[in-house]
């Protein structure tokens, strides 16, 4: 009677036991059931403009009970901020800044003047840009140790979608004031960027894509500088390697000149080798700087002492030398080509947008302070407005300058005013000088600065990570090399945006199973100790949004894996029927109405088949909008705060 008594209390405990469990159960999913409405997307727009109002209040208000002349110090330290890193300015960061800034000028005059070129200007517009940009950053950046100036991938991007507008070389005036014209509204489209807060819109060229574009890019342009390499006189304008290569063949049939050839890769050969040593001993860094400004002098010199120019050399000829002159009245609002302008001025403004900030936190983040990027793009948006009325053409972070800038220690921005000192008294006295200077050598110039824009490595990369990403980079990679620049950023923009919809139209599922010793559920795939519960199928949705573009995939993709399960137990010992599918919904954010009506139609042709369904874990937004379309009370209320919750749902449901 005693052992009876016992086996009966035991009993009642037991039941008790599973009574409180399920008891708590309920409970936790009331809580589910029971959360508060979420708010409206208006209530979030709003709350979202009231916290920004109130932030700036705050700052006001803040500000309004210092003195006047505190008070405008502030707002011009937010404007200017070398107005606050200027006070802490001392004379051990100038001599560093001075070094560095001497260092990056002797690299960038050179450079500049071969970056004209490849835009189908001027020399002396590529000294332009880079006196003034460079000053106007100096007082508004916040990046120590950007270089700001032209860049090969910029000026290249400029001259091959503005020659289709206007011919350079039988109307270079029409040319040069759409050049700068399309510098102004890129400078404002950038400035609107920083003020709208529109950052996001940069996002569009995905990193895979830049490092194909600009590997495809630099390509180009060393195929175009086989025209300054070997001195030929007509060359095709178009930019595709079959087009120039067919043009390299043809002329090199023909009589040409040997000697631009020799000189030029001469002194390539001279401006690599001190490159190589730069990078093997960190120390000569200085040397891998000054090359490309001692190769100038010297080829100058040489065609000077030797008369070449009088035996086929071909030479820069006249440098217009001054102070920047002034352009506003070159800005033709009125030009038939306003429209195509403003196109090319957004391509260009996204790009160069994109390359500086790269460049700025890449050496923000070495350094350890953080870059405002929109603070960033307002930046870079005034210094090609600015710059645009005093004859620059559209500037931008320089990854190659800024390399040797930040190896050569500088601290501030004050190297950016020293190289523009430096180029400005350039300008204004040594024009005459470069005369002489070999067309071939700017093109060696631009030539040694390409490899580092070739970035293998990082293609290589991206292949291992990421194959879709990749198709991205390689078609960005040959839509520029043969096809146009353009139609490379196309490419890669609707790649991006197609591996974009794809993941939100075919999203993934996982079948889970319990990892032992624990209450995880797994993907059994990826852990394949997890043991699937008998009976029991839990599926997770791997996409954030079930919504009309989905529902119908991810509903026929779990009514299939639910038959195949069961089909692969028929053909097993034991037969193991599926008696109730659980969808794990931590992933899903949102659901749309379409989402709800694909619930709808899986939760019948489960309940057709004698199973039931469940959710487990869902978000606020998903069970608000499941309770408002009554769909929790069609399928019994089995809503669950986990999916362990769920799976002991078995026994009683």
């Amino acid at each position: 009677m005693a052992s009876s008594a016992m086996e009966t209390c035991k009993s009642e405990d037991l039941h008790m036991q599973v009574d409180v469990e399920k008891n708590a159960e309920d409970v936790r999913s009331q809580w589910v059931l029971n959360a508060p409405e979420p708010p409206s997307p208006w209530r979030v727009v709003a709350d979202s403009v009231r916290k920004t109002i109130s932030h700036y209040k705050q700052k006001l208000s803040s500000l309004s009970d210092q003195p006047c002349t505190t008070l405008l110090m502030s707002l011009l330290q937010l404007v200017f901020p070398i107005l606050a890193w200027g006070r802490n300015y001392t004379a051990t960061k100038f001599r560093k800044d001075l070094l560095a800034g001497l260092t990056i000028a002797s690299l960038c005059i050179p450079q500049s003047i071969g970056y004209a070129t490849l835009a189908h200007l001027d020399p002396q517009y590529g000294l332009y840009t880079s006196v003034v940009p460079p000053l106007v950053y100096a007082v508004m950046g916040s990046s120590r140790e950007i270089a700001i100036g032209p860049v090969a991938v910029v000026s290249l991007l400029l001259s091959s979608m503005m020659e289709k507008l206007v011919d350079p070389a039988s109307d270079p005036v029409a040319y040069t004031k759409l050049i700068l014209l399309a510098t102004l509204l890129a400078g404002i489209f950038q400035t609107s960027f920083g003020l709208f807060r529109l950052g996001f819109l940069v996002d569009f060229l995905s990193h895979a894509s830049i490092v194909g574009f600009v590997g495809g890019a630099a390509i180009v342009i060393g195929l175009q500088q086989l025209k300054g390499l070997f001195g030929i006189t007509h060359f095709t304008t178009k930019t595709d390697i079959v087009s120039v290569i067919k043009a390299v063949w043809e002329a090199v049939h023909n009589p040409w000149n040997p000697r631009n050839f020799i000189l030029g890769c001469s002194f390539l050969v001279f401006i690599l080798t001190t490159r190589f040593l730069g990078k093997k001993k960190k120390k000569l860094f200085w040397l891998a700087s000054i090359s490309p400004l001692v190769s100038v002098i010297l080829s100058t010199l040489f065609v000077f002492l030797t008369k070449a120019d009088k035996n086929g050399v071909k030479i820069v000829k006249h440098v217009k030398g001054g102070l920047n002159p002034i352009s506003i009245h070159e800005l033709d609002f009125n030009s038939p080509y306003i429209g195509e302008v403003a196109k090319i001025a957004l391509v260009v403004a996204v790009v160069a947008l994109t390359e500086s900030i790269a460049v700025g936190r890449s050496f923000a983040s070495i350094k350890g302070y953080q870059l405002d990027g929109n603070k960033e793009m307002m930046s870079i948006g005034l210094t090609n407005i600015i710059g645009s009325f005093t004859s620059c053409y559209v500037a931008t972070g320089s990854f190659s300058r800024t390399a040797v800038n930040y190896a050569a220690g500088c601290e501030t921005l004050v190297s950016n005013i020293v190289m523009a000192i430096t180029v400005l008294v350039s300008l204004q006295f040594l024009t005459k000088l470069l005369y002489y200077t070999p067309i071939a050598i700017l093109s060696s110039v631009i030539l040694s600065a390409l490899p580092g824009l070739i970035d293998v490595t990082e293609a290589y990369k991206i292949w291992k990570v990421d194959k879709i990403d990749f198709l991205a980079c390689a078609g960005a990679f040959f839509g520029v090399l043969f096809a146009s620049v353009e139609i490379g950023l196309l490419v890669a923009v609707v790649i991006s945006f197609s591996k974009i919809i794809l993941i939100s139209i075919r999203p993934g599922t996982e079948t889970l199973g319990k990892l032992p010793g624990t209450n995880l559920f797994c993907d059994v795939y990826q852990y394949p100790m997890a043991v699937k519960i008998p009976g029991v199928m839990i599926i997770r949705v791997k996409s954030a949004l079930l919504c009309f573009a989905n529902a119908n995939f991810v509903r026929e993709r779990i009514i299939k894996w639910v038959s195949e399960e069961e089909s692969e137990d028929d053909k097993g010992n034991s037969r193991s029927t599926i008696q109730l599918v659980i969808l794990d919904t931590s992933n899903l954010v949102n659901i749309d109405t379409s989402g709800i009506a694909s619930l709808e139609e899986l939760h019948k042709s489960l309940s057709s088949h004698g199973k039931q369904l469940a959710i487990a874990n869902p978000r606020w937004q998903v069970i608000h909008k499941l309770k408002v379309s009554n769909f929790v009370s069609k399928f019994g209320g089995r809503v669950f705060l986990t999916v362990e919750e769920a799976v002991g749902c078995k026994s009683h449901c």
